[in-house]
């Protein structure tokens, strides 16, 4: 094959990709702050060794934060992240894999002034390795959820752009999960 051939095709499928990528963003869904209004529902933690003070602990999952005293009175919101996959002839389908996403929410937060909350991706193992090997992709961003932890069932994420409002709090939430404060177990 001749160089101006191999620079053509070369340049062809770039496009391809290029065009692949733009779509996947184009059609992924952005869920926009306030467009859903999931109902908050208490928690009362229950004793973790590991963990003093206020924390957030999930057995079903099998994993726990730590908070600061400010959290005290938080809330969980119960939702559900989304993943897209495209298939061999490029067309992104959108919604195709699902999984938990757990919010721990501040006690200040309020519809007129939301603040961040901590939002927890639940992953099987599988979905994980999946989604690392490209097999779907969430979101607009092109790089995938942040791990916190795991276990033997699961894998505790952060969505990449989790923070991108700069809602009040972010600086916190960012500190609490920089520190040693997710337990998964």
């Amino acid at each position: 094959m001749s160089g101006k051939i191999k620079d053509k095709v070369g340049l062809v499928i770039g496009i391809l990709i290029l065009i692949v990528i733009g779509a996947a963003i184009y059609f992924t869904p952005v869920k926009k702050p306030g467009t859903s209004t999931p109902t908050p529902t208490p928690s009362t933690p229950t004793p973790t060794p590991n963990l003093t003070g206020i924390y957030y602990k999930n057995d079903k999952y099998g994993f726990a934060i730590s908070l600061p005293d400010s959290w005290k009175g938080y809330t969980i919101i119960d939702d559900e992240w989304d993943g897209d996959t495209i298939d061999a002839q490029g067309q992104v389908h959108t919604g195709t894999i699902h999984g938990p996403l757990i919010s721990v929410r501040h006690p200040d937060w309020d519809y007129k002034a939301p603040r961040q909350d901590i939002p927890i991706m639940v992953f099987t193992i599988k979905q994980w390795n999946d989604m690392q090997a490209d097999k779907f992709h969430i979101g607009a961003a092109p790089i995938n959820p942040s791990e916190l932890g795991r276990n033997k069932n699961y894998v505790f994420a952060v969505p990449a752009r989790y923070n991108y409002a700069y809602l009040t709090g972010y600086e916190e939430v960012d500190q609490i999960l920089k520190g040693d404060n997710f337990v998964a177990f």
